[in-house]
């Protein structure tokens, strides 16, 4: 830690006691900026409906320090504060609600919290001294907040794209214009920002592609990653070999990200070498869905599929590091899950159903993937034919140290200090890069 420490303002709708992975990243770079010299203040929102909660998330941010502001919201949200945790809606409710936020809430439902939000932030700017501000998305309703902070008190602003916001694959656009309206807001925080961190290589190119004045230097990667200390877990020593295969997934299903080809390869391969019944299990960690659950019953897996629900955080990654094999899906090149790089971290081999592009390529290098078309059943039996040979054989592939150090939260942090440092000298009496289109 250094002698003195700058202040940094985080703008940040989804955090703990929220669960599910798009608050980590942000929980993350909280801990560790102090260890670099950076203070964070997060601002969030207070308590609201939501599909998760994880007290261990919430009581990580507590033992780190992290001070937190809450404040309220007039987001749809709002409607279940009472309830706490929502349960999610069936796949065919979710995208209709999915659509008719998209048709009137622009850029999101959660615009309903920029006036609270720039009230509180106006309070801690007139007060503290704050060097720099990080707005995360999604909700890009976060970046409108910032830009607004950076344009009154004239503080160096980044933005922190968790996800993409044009291309974002569960993003409904109902009209032409209301695509338009999205680039216009897109590209009046993007001009109106001093630095852009992005999670993936594909949303970097489509930025610089999408807007012109946007140099190659002014997008950082910073990759998602893992946290070294929630790995330390107690294990329970096995007793004996086990015969069963065990093959977990973490996370949450929507649109095409959903287990249906690996249930559908499964039961092929039991009807066809019914001696393989009883040895292969599936977990499935995160919200549960009737729909797959439905599923399950038809196609007559209920002895070989466990859905667990969601779990905290901690738990969450015991039940990862006591599987054999770790499946992971993806529907599209433009998001980069974080839970990805802690089954790196976690080092047991991976089952990838996955569409080509960057994310591809990265579980490739691993060394530890084998990666099948999304939708292939016949690939999907093929590869449990191969995992459970491999498995029995004992040689089941594990990944490099170089290659998981890449993902350390904690160095990862320290790339965020460095770019928020080359900040420190701008001029805060002139707008730099600040536009009005």
């Amino acid at each position: 830690m250094t002698d003195q420490q700058r202040n940094v303002l985080i703008i940040a709708y989804y955090f703990p006691p929220m669960g599910l992975g798009g608050v980590q990243r942000t929980l993350k770079f909280a801990k560790y900026l102090p260890t670099f010299g950076w203070r964070p203040i997060v601002l969030t929102v207070g308590p609201t409906g939501y599909y998760a909660f994880d007290e261990s998330l919430l009581k990580e941010v507590e033992e780190s320090g992290i001070e937190v502001v809450r404040t309220g919201s007039f987001d749809p949200n709002r409607i279940f504060k009472n309830k706490g945790r929502v349960r999610q809606p069936r796949e065919i409710f979710r995208k209709l609600l999915q659509f008719l936020g998209d048709c009137f809430f622009i850029p999101d439902t959660k615009i309903g919290w920029k006036r609270k939000a720039i009230k509180a932030a106006s309070e801690i700017l007139k007060t503290r001294k704050i060097d720099a501000i990080l707005a995360t998305a999604p909700p890009q309703t976060d970046f409108l907040i910032g830009l607004a902070l950076k344009r009154k008190f004239k503080v160096p602003l980044v933005l922190d794209y968790r996800d993409a916001w044009i291309e974002y694959p569960f993003k409904y656009f109902p009209t032409p214009l209301h695509r338009w309206r999205h680039k216009r807001l897109e590209r009046k925080v993007v001009r109106g920002c001093d630095r852009i961190v992005v999670t993936h290589r594909r949303v970097k190119e489509s930025l610089v592609k999408r807007y012109p004045f946007l140099r190659y230097l002014d997008v950082t990667i910073v990759a998602q990653g893992f946290d070294p200390t929630d790995l330390d877990i107690p294990m329970v020593e096995q007793t004996g070999p086990r015969r069963k295969l065990r093959i977990t997934h973490a996370g949450t299903f929507y649109g095409g990200r959903n287990p249906e080809s690996l249930l559908r390869a499964l039961h092929s391969l039991l009807k066809a070498s019914p001696e393989v019944r009883g040895r292969v299990e599936l977990n499935f960690v995160g919200n549960t869905r009737k729909e797959d659950q439905a599923l399950v019953s038809r196609l007559g897996l209920q002895n070989d599929v466990n859905f667990l629900g969601y779990l905290d955080h901690r738990v969450c990654i015991k039940h990862l590091m006591e599987a054999d094999i770790l499946w992971f899906a993806l529907d599209n090149d433009y998001q980069s899950p974080g839970k990805l790089y802690e089954y790196f971290a976690i080092r047991k081999p991976i089952l990838a159903s996955v569409v080509d592009g960057y994310t591809k390529q990265l579980l490739a290098e691993s060394g530890v993937a084998q990666c099948v078309p999304l939708s292939d059943i016949p690939e999907h039996e093929k590869a449990l034919r191969e995992l459970l040979v491999m498995f029995d054989r004992k040689q089941l592939p594990s990944p490099s140290n170089e290659f998981i150090k890449r993902f350390d939260r904690q160095s990862l942090t320290g790339e965020l200090a460095k770019l928020l440092e080359t900040l420190m000298d701008i001029d805060r009496n002139a707008f730099v890069k600040v536009g009005t289109s």
